[in-house]
């Protein structure tokens, strides 16, 4: 049964506004409103479109709404599934970024934080573990996760060449066909698909080209660099939280370490796709370079640039789904990176883990290296804490956020 455009709307606005979390638990939440609940979608149909997702650049979890709001109503079902999974988070980190750059230097507030950072080293394990588990079930999986991290911790690779070493390896050592491959659906032509990838192509290099014939090299640099970062944004947020924050904190100067901790916890705590981070990125970069106003057009322009090319990835490809995930290579690449991606969300892991524990940390000859005298204990036990909350507990995600929130401020009152 197909729904009219109200009835998506409404199920997409309530998906949208419940999904807290992350990837696993707004997948979660979409199977129980699309195929359980509403039956709008077959589990065959919902799964295999889970898997076409996980094979793009960007968060699966944003593209599997896309795809199931196209796919039920067609691109405008897509727009009207996708905007709504996206626009509640980015209206409330816009209030978060804009109340953090006016007040995150209070030091009550920068005491929360404190223990919102603590939480953030947990977290990120959290999301370690769960990827170990389901990434890393051969030898070769092991390996290209352990090369993985050496080549981000050690001798910091640069992300895209680790992600593309990583799909070329479990491209070619994927298992030949064993079938012939489902052909392509004869319902979408050449040059209906060109056109799809010239109208989403153009939107997405519009504002790029805007910002760049009016001179502004600040909106300019924010555009090219997070369109960048939609192209290789493989396994989800966390994988290209090292990456991004090295070229944000060390290559351009728009943010120190400490900010983009503060920035991933406080992603944390809002629905909607954890990439939305970037959005807190662009708008704190915006206001350190120029006040409110300019803190807005640099949060609309990471917006654009993150998740127009979800809409080109989905309305390209959608049409194609049961013939792509026919071609055993193409799951092997994603193998591949699967198995990359855990070893670059450890590097991830203790990146953030050091400069948490440590009040100073500089880039050595193989990697961070610690000040082992800037170790700061209050940190280390609210890391702990967290740790007793989240893995053993085993709380909601925004609940331990903000016990550990409440914990550090209370520390910093009574001491």
């Amino acid at each position: 049964m197909r729904p009219d455009l109200v009835n998506l709307f409404r199920v997409f606005a309530r998906i949208g506004l419940l999904s807290f979390g992350g990837p696993a638990a707004q997948i979660a939440l979409m199977h129980t409103e699309l195929v359980e609940r509403h039956k709008w979608l077959e589990e065959k149909h919902f799964l295999g479109a889970l898997s076409f997702c996980m094979l793009l650049p960007g968060p699966e979890a944003m593209q599997l709404a896309t795809y199931s709001g196209w796919r039920l109503r067609g691109v405008p079902g897509g727009l009207i599934a996708g905007l709504l999974f996206v626009l509640p988070g980015a209206v409330v980190i816009l209030g978060l970024a804009l109340g953090y750059a006016h007040y995150g230097q209070v030091p009550v507030i920068q005491s929360l934080f404190t223990g919102i950072k603590a939480a953030v080293i947990v977290i990120v394990l959290q999301a370690l573990l769960s990827l170990a588990r389901r990434a890393l079930t051969r030898r070769t999986d092991w390996a290209l996760a352990i090369l993985a991290f050496a080549a981000m911790f050690f001798l910091s690779l640069p992300f895209p060449l680790i992600i593309a070493a990583a799909a070329l390896t479990g491209l070619l050592l994927a298992p030949p066909a064993g079938a012939p491959s489902a052909p392509l659906p004869t319902h979408r032509t050449p040059p209906r698909t060109l056109r799809t990838i010239a109208i989403w192509s153009t939107l997405w290099a519009a504002p790029v080209l805007i910002a760049w014939i009016m001179n502004a090299s600040f909106l300019t640099d924010i555009a090219l660099f997070f369109s960048k970062l939609a192209i290789v944004t493989f396994g989800g947020a966390y994988a290209v939280l090292a990456y991004m924050t090295q070229a944000v904190v060390e290559t351009h100067g728009w943010l120190s370490t400490a900010q983009m901790i503060d920035a991933l916890g406080l992603a944390e705590t809002t629905p909607g796709p954890l990439i939305l981070v970037t959005e807190f990125v662009g708008l704190l970069a915006g206001f350190q370079q120029g006040g409110t106003a300019l803190a807005l057009m640099a949060g609309a322009m990471t917006l654009w640039v993150t998740f127009t090319p979800c809409f080109l990835w989905i309305f390209t490809g959608a049409p194609y789904v049961d013939a792509l995930l026919a071609r055993p290579r193409l799951k092997g690449a994603l193998s591949g990176i699967s198995a990359a991606v855990t070893g670059v969300i450890l590097n991830l892991s203790i990146w953030f883990a050091l400069h948490v524990l440590f009040g100073t940390v500089t880039r050595g000859e193989f990697g961070p290296t610690p000040q082992l005298d800037s170790f700061q204990p209050l940190s280390a036990a609210l890391t702990v804490l967290a740790g007793v909350l989240l893995l053993w507990l085993r709380l909601p995600m925004t609940v331990g956020l903000a016990l550990m929130a409440v914990t550090a401020g209370v520390v910093h009152l009574v001491t």
